[in-house]
């Protein structure tokens, strides 16, 4: 990078910084009130939904971390991102219409009115473990040693200026602030994706274009474009089995991954308080609709540009990637030209601060309205400053946590997924269990959770024992944790119906013309490509 490049983040980063102040000013002598602060105000149109769910999802695990998986396994890594197309539209039919009609700024508030204190604070410390211990410290680990690629400057320091920079724009603001720079932050983040791609493609091809080079990619690595893998014993194939564990065949489409995409869409915080926000339950569910349809389309800035990095690698002009597959993104970055260079170092901050900005604004919303909130008016506001520290507060020990945990990471991606694994059963347990179980009650979904958690970390501590296990498959131990949370439910539940059950009809679950043609298009698409790529 030259001085260009630098001049040209600079200007992204002020730039940001000036346009997030902008739109989150209030009228003079006007106090921002908690629903302003975590909400928007819940003002948020589709399109600024659909773009903001975008800017949140992509951060450095999935450009970085997604690319160095696809370098080395693959386009079946780009599963991730064409079936939670369909588990959006999902969501926004039979979960918004729910969450919208509680009027509810948290999701454990939505436990609180269905359950008690006690299954609501359960949540509450689980999603805040998960965000402070895994989640950020992953984002900023990645984020950093993407900067450092490309500019030498160190990890630590990386770190502190990432979570600086999303402060800077996000503190202030709150979630609106966050939803509407996303805008810009998902412009960008797909440009540089593009043009990347592009300039890839074309190298391939020898400056013959980007369909011979992309045919010419098919063509010399076959392998890389399976969409399902196949089972090979350990022994046999090594490599070929640590791939299937990551991306266990036709199970990606009918097994566990789906318990991945509902808790990580429909009830994780972080994402869900975008739908939260919207002006209505129509917004909220095109917006919805909107952000699957660009996950159809985001595998040409995720997946793309690693693949076309395993064709490059060991040209003249190309850098080495050694035995970190996290430099396959970043190495990609090396084609483009001066100027060009710093606009796409600026995307990938971008998508590295959004979804720094909307984690912190998750922990702040969280920690204020779920545990530190008592009897305070929920318009309080002083309950913005505490969200504002507590925000604070969750990046200092993000920061601290990172390089204890992850310096010796290989796939961030998979790291992210596997985790979280511990975690998205139970949490997806408990809220199914809130909206479509009528005899659920407090004890047993607490039961239920505790059952579902133990049995998680039983089969990752069995898994670490063995040369070759059945359940290995991350996926496969989420389909058995969520089965075993749900059994024990079941077994405690009784068979009397919770006084406090939510009451909704069919018509709560109508949707408009546009969400249903969005829809229709997600599902021809993804018959297109797996039929393509089967």
């Amino acid at each position: 990078m030259n001085s260009l490049d630098y001049l040209i983040v600079g200007l992204y980063a002020a730039s940001l910084i000036a346009i997030a102040t902008y739109v989150s000013m209030t009228k003079k002598g006007e106090k921002k009130t908690a629903e302003d602060y975590f909400l928007a105000g819940r003002s948020l149109p589709w399109w600024a939904i659909g773009a903001s769910l975008i800017a949140a999802n992509i951060s450095s695990d999935q450009l970085i971390g997604m690319n160095g998986d696809a370098y080395a396994f693959g386009i079946a890594i780009a599963t991730y991102e064409w079936t939670a197309a369909v588990a959006l539209i999902v969501i926004g039919k039979f979960l918004l219409p729910v969450y919208l009609k509680q009027q509810v700024f948290t999701m454990p508030q939505l436990l609180l009115q269905r359950f008690d204190k006690r299954v609501s604070t359960m949540l509450a410390i689980l999603m805040l473990i998960m965000y402070v211990m895994v989640i950020l410290p992953v984002v900023l680990w990645m984020g950093a040693k993407a900067i450092y690629n490309l500019t030498d400057l160190d990890l630590i320091l990386s770190m502190i200026l990432l979570g600086a920079l999303s402060l800077a724009y996000s503190l202030y603001g709150g979630l609106k602030s966050v939803a509407m720079t996303d805008i810009i932050q998902v412009a960008l983040l797909v440009f540089s994706g593009l043009y990347v791609s592009y300039l890839g493609l074309n190298a391939i091809s020898d400056d013959n274009g980007v369909i011979e080079g992309f045919m010419m990619l098919q063509s010399e690595f076959p392998e890389k474009f399976d969409a399902i893998l196949s089972y090979a014993p350990k022994a046999d194939d090594p490599e070929a089995y640590a791939n299937y564990v990551k991306l266990p065949g036709i199970w990606v489409l009918i097994g566990g991954l789906w318990i991945g995409h509902f808790y990580y869409w429909g009830t994780n915080q972080y994402i869900t308080q975008r739908a939260l926000g919207a002006k209505s339950l129509n917004e909220a569910q095109n917006g919805l609709m909107f952000a699957g349809v660009l996950k159809i389309f985001m595998p040409i800035v995720v997946v793309l540009p690693g693949l076309i990095a395993v064709a490059l690698e060991g040209s003249p002009d190309f850098p080495s990637l050694g035995d970190d597959r996290t430099n396959a993104y970043p190495s990609m970055l090396s084609l483009l030209p001066n100027g060009m260079l710093g606009l796409a170092f600026a995307a990938l901050i971008a998508a590295i601060v959004s979804s720094l900005a909307s984690l912190s604004n998750s922990v702040s919303t969280i920690f204020t309205m779920d545990i530190y909130r008592k009897n305070q008016d929920i318009n309080d506001p002083s309950l913005v400053n505490i969200g504002r520290a507590a925000g604070l507060a969750g990046l200092v020990v993000s920061i601290i946590v990172a390089p204890i945990f992850l310096g010796s990471l290989e796939s961030a991606f998979q790291y992210v997924q596997e985790y979280m694994g511990l975690f998205s059963p139970v949490i997806l347990f408990v809220f199914l269990s809130a909206i479509f179980i009528r005899t659920s009650n407090s004890r047993s979904v607490l039961i239920g959770s505790i059952a579902g958690l133990i049995s998680g970390v039983a089969m990752k501590l069995y898994v670490f024992n063995v040369e070759e296990a059945l359940i290995e498959p991350f996926m496969h131990q989420m389909l058995v944790s969520f089965g075993v949370a749900f059994i024990f439910s079941y077994l405690f539940s009784g068979s009397k119906t919770n006084q406090k059950v939510f009451q909704f009809t069919n018509e709560d679950f109508r949707t408009s013309k546009l969400f249903n043609a969005g829809s229709i298009f997600i599902i021809v698409m993804l018959v297109f490509i797996y039929t393509t790529y089967f």
